[in-house]
């Protein structure tokens, strides 16, 4: 990993009330996806450029950006997955059988995303995601034949019975109960001492966002919504998830946790929610990083409470 000059601070820690892993710039191209002259077009361009990474993790420039390099540094028998176009230029992205499990996160990786601009940490996790996917989808869910590359690297063909694979994505709720002012933070055991965030879960099939909300906010800490207002999304590559940010009111404070699922929450006032995004050392308790949608679901719900 290259060192980031400490003055380099990315939009997303100034105070921007954007999601991280939002607005990379890529023109995703679907219409060449299919068209195999479009593709061999691209590939042949002498400006096309290949995302370098090692592992899951990208490799960043001098300026702590994300490296391009050449297609010709790819392993011959290397498969290619079309990320779209960058300012009119092809960008690649080789997809490594062998990696590590997504959900993970290495410590050198954390280092980046605080530094790393978020539509550069877009395009990475649009990258990261395909990887991913593709390293766990070697074969056929239907009959077991190995799949085939597809679509430019946007889906898995079995040649056996014809299936086709997409990636997928994981629709997540993760939701501020809101009650009398304040709003409900918890916090996991798995997680660094001192880190609190909204709570969250997976949307279940059959399951609307509104009824997801409810469900993990009865499940999780025994509040009861009332109603459901949704705010914004992010994706979240690890390994693949939309997260669903929401705010509901609850019809009161009184809290029963699920043991298995929080070591403990509390309700924070405005002020404790305010020195938390500021870090400030006498902070009730830490706030999720800049990138994580929870960091942006504080700060639009302090926004909020300012008008």
């Amino acid at each position: 990993m290259t060192d980031i000059p400490p003055d380099r601070r990315p939009s997303h820690l100034d105070g921007s009330l954007v999601p991280g892993f939002t607005g990379s710039p890529l023109d995703r191209v679907d219409a060449w996806r299919q068209d195999p002259a479009a593709i061999m077009k691209a590939l042949n361009d002498p400006r096309a450029c290949l995302l370098r990474m090692e592992g899951l993790d990208p490799l960043l420039d001098a300026d702590g950006a994300l490296d391009w390099g050449h297609l010709a540094e790819a392993a011959w028998d290397a498969e290619l997955a079309l990320l779209g176009l960058i300012g009119g230029i092809p960008r690649f992205v080789a997809l490594t059988p062998a990696v590590p499990h997504a959900a993970r996160r290495s410590p050198a990786l954390n280092g980046m995303l605080d530094y790393l601009e978020p539509a550069q940490a877009a395009t990475y996790a649009a990258a990261r995601s395909l990887i991913d996917w593709h390293a766990r989808h070697r074969f056929c869910a239907n009959c077991g034949t190995p799949t085939t590359l597809y679509r430019a690297g946007w889906g898995r063909r079995c040649p056996g019975c014809r299936a086709e694979h997409f990636p997928r994505t994981d629709p997540v709720v993760i939701m501020l109960a809101e009650h009398a002012g304040c709003v409900l933070v918890g916090r996991q055991r798995s997680w660094p001492t001192g880190r609190y965030s909204a709570l969250a879960g997976f949307v279940e099939v059959g399951e609307s966002i509104e009824e997801a909300v409810a469900r993990e906010l009865a499940e999780e800490a025994g509040v009861v919504a009332t109603s459901v207002r949704y705010l914004v999304s992010q994706p979240w590559p690890f390994p693949s998830q939309l997260m669903v940010a929401c705010i509901a009111p609850v019809a009161d404070a009184a809290l029963h946790l699920d043991q298995h699922e929080l070591e403990d929450a509390f309700w924070a006032t405005r002020e404790d929610i305010r020195a938390a995004l500021a870090a400030e050392p006498d902070a009730r308790f830490i706030a999720p990083p800049p990138y994580a949608v929870a960091h942006t679901l504080f700060a639009r719900w302090l926004a909020e409470q300012a008008d």
